[in-house]
């Protein structure tokens, strides 16, 4: 690759890089379903994946750190410590990038989003079950509450996994589309 191309590619996810950064924030302000203590079900990570999965790891990585830090300041402050805001908004959203592991893969775009959704959960789980465990309520979803464990099992995966099904859906809907060539690595 030459110069003037590795320079042109750079530009390029510069560019998709702040434009995909740019469409996560505005679909996070935009949810289906928020819940009661934090979480929603809304697009915000689509972009992101989006841009892991078309430019590898690094670049990803790079792009989730920044949703991160955008989340935590626009977020709405629901957050209990700064315990809370390193696990549930930098921590939970930087493990997006994982998805940019995925990018030269068949499927890299399906499995880049299991993958990242996969470990949001873990993070938001450990936290919730650790650091909100003194607010878990008696009930929940009509059940007995008897470990913060569980608690936090249940409450992440109600718009954890919605969210996830949603993003695979639309994003095997633009698959059928000219718009599949973004979900596959970037070629010069």
């Amino acid at each position: 690759m030459s110069s003037t191309s590795k320079s042109h590619s750079a530009l390029r996810s510069l560019c998709e890089g702040a434009l995909m950064i740019a469409l996560a924030e505005i679909l996070s302000f935009l949810p289906l379903y928020k819940m009661p203590w934090g979480g929603s079900i809304d697009l915000a990570m689509l972009p992101i994946f989006v841009f892991c999965v078309r430019w590898g790891f690094g670049p990803g990585l790079l792009v989730s750190v920044v949703h991160a830090i955008l989340q935590t300041l626009f977020e709405g402050g629901i957050a209990i410590g700064w315990q809370s805001i390193v696990g549930d908004f930098l921590l939970a959203y930087t493990i997006l990038g994982v998805a940019g592991l995925f990018w030269k893969m068949k499927g890299g775009f399906y499995w880049g989003t299991l993958v990242g959704c996969a470990a949001r959960f873990l993070v938001h789980y450990v936290v919730g079950a650790t650091i909100w465990a003194e607010y878990m309520p008696e009930t929940f979803f009509g059940m007995t509450m008897t470990t913060p464990w569980f608690y936090s099992a249940l409450y992440n995966a109600a718009y954890m996994l919605p969210d996830c099904i949603l993003i695979l859906f639309i994003g095997f809907l633009l698959m059928k589309t000219p718009a599949n060539k973004y979900l596959k690595p970037y070629t010069a």
